[in-house]
């Protein structure tokens, strides 16, 4: 997933966000909270820039929490060197609850092993709650001659070197998903960086380059128009709206899974008080009938559960994409 892809993939979002805005202003307006925490307004800190995916994700919490929390939700845009920079300023908010980073797999999984110079470690934050995500697909052009993912491969081993895979950029998480599909598979195809995902999509429209490893909300309206073809999920369970496409463990490629995710964490150290506070607010945001069109919208998955539960997924996360990152040699200028 880029961030640089906004306008395209996610203005038609904006007319079901401003109804989430107008019913969450009117609970705001309502909530008699008798809890000690929150007693001020809350910061939330999205390291991407407004209009992408992550930006949305942010001022839909920061509505919903507002509304039940009885304090605002202040989102802070903080974007810059592929989110580290707002994810920095997070680290070294203090840990009293007020302060919250809108994380994701690049920024605290993927960042800290390509940065190797960076302030910050997952380990630096407690996590509050997974929000949503959204599973990675294998997307082909639909000149190249392969109609399953079994195919693909053995294509891509029968010709080392000769089929390509686009990204934005070095040490994105479109490049990392990629190198790990070709660990898996055991296949040696080309690595093409684009700066931003519009042009990696374009070029694969276009038949410039042969695969993505990319969310379906990117290619809405290529995969019906028959542009490109969709091989494989990477999730353990189908696409809700992709039904008949296999997972790419029914398509032979078991364990392979990526997904673009959002969710809530707090400096270290922030008060239990708080961050359960918060995850139990974020849990009734998920029942919200506009949140979930919305998220339906985006093509993204309403998730939830507990803090325990997503500290298990960032130590999953962490552990799963350095390995990628050093066996596959990925470099990225210093920050």
């Amino acid at each position: 997933m880029a961030e640089k892809q906004t306008v395209r993939g996610f203005a038609a979002i904006g007319a079901a966000l401003a109804m989430v805005v107008s019913l969450s202003a009117g609970l705001w307006s309502t909530t008699v909270h008798a809890q000690a925490f929150p007693t001020k307004p809350v910061k939330l800190i999205v390291p991407f820039a407004p209009g992408g995916p992550t930006d949305i994700m942010g001022r839909v919490l920061s509505q919903q929490l507002s509304g039940t929390l009885g304090e605002q939700v202040i989102v802070d845009n903080r974007a810059g060197a592929g989110g580290t920079i707002g994810a920095e300023a997070a680290a070294r908010s203090p840990a009293d609850g007020y302060t919250l980073l809108l994380a994701t797999a690049s920024t605290l999984a993927m960042a800290p092993p390509l940065y190797p110079h960076l302030s910050y470690s997952a380990a630096d934050f407690v996590p509050v709650g997974l929000f949503a995500d959204a599973p990675f697909m294998v997307v082909v052009n639909s000149s190249v001659p392969a109609n399953t993912l079994k195919e693909f491969i053995a294509l891509a081993k029968a010709r080392p070197g000769a089929l390509s895979y686009g990204s934005a950029g070095v040490g994105n998480i479109l490049h990392v998903s990629g190198e790990l599909f070709k660990s898996m598979a055991g296949v040696d195809i080309l690595h093409v960086p684009y700066k931003g995902g519009a042009p990696a999509r374009a070029d694969l429209v276009a038949g410039r380059i042969d695969a993505m490893f990319e969310m379906y909300a990117t290619f809405r309206a290529d995969i019906p128009s028959g542009k490109v073809k969709v091989l494989a999920v990477a999730s353990s369970k189908h696409h809700p709206l992709l039904a008949d496409i296999p997972t790419a463990a029914e398509a032979g490629l078991p364990g392979y899974e990526a997904s673009a995710w959002f969710g809530l964490v707090a400096p270290k150290g922030s008060p239990s008080e708080a961050v359960n506070r918060l995850n139990a607010d974020m849990q009734k945001a998920l029942k919200s009938k506009d949140v979930l069109d919305l998220l339906a919208k985006l093509a993204f998955a309403p998730r939830g559960g507990s803090p325990e539960d997503f500290g298990r997924l960032i130590n999953g996360e962490v552990a799963k994409w350095a390995r990628v990152i050093k066996e596959a040699g990925i470099k990225v200028d210093s920050k």
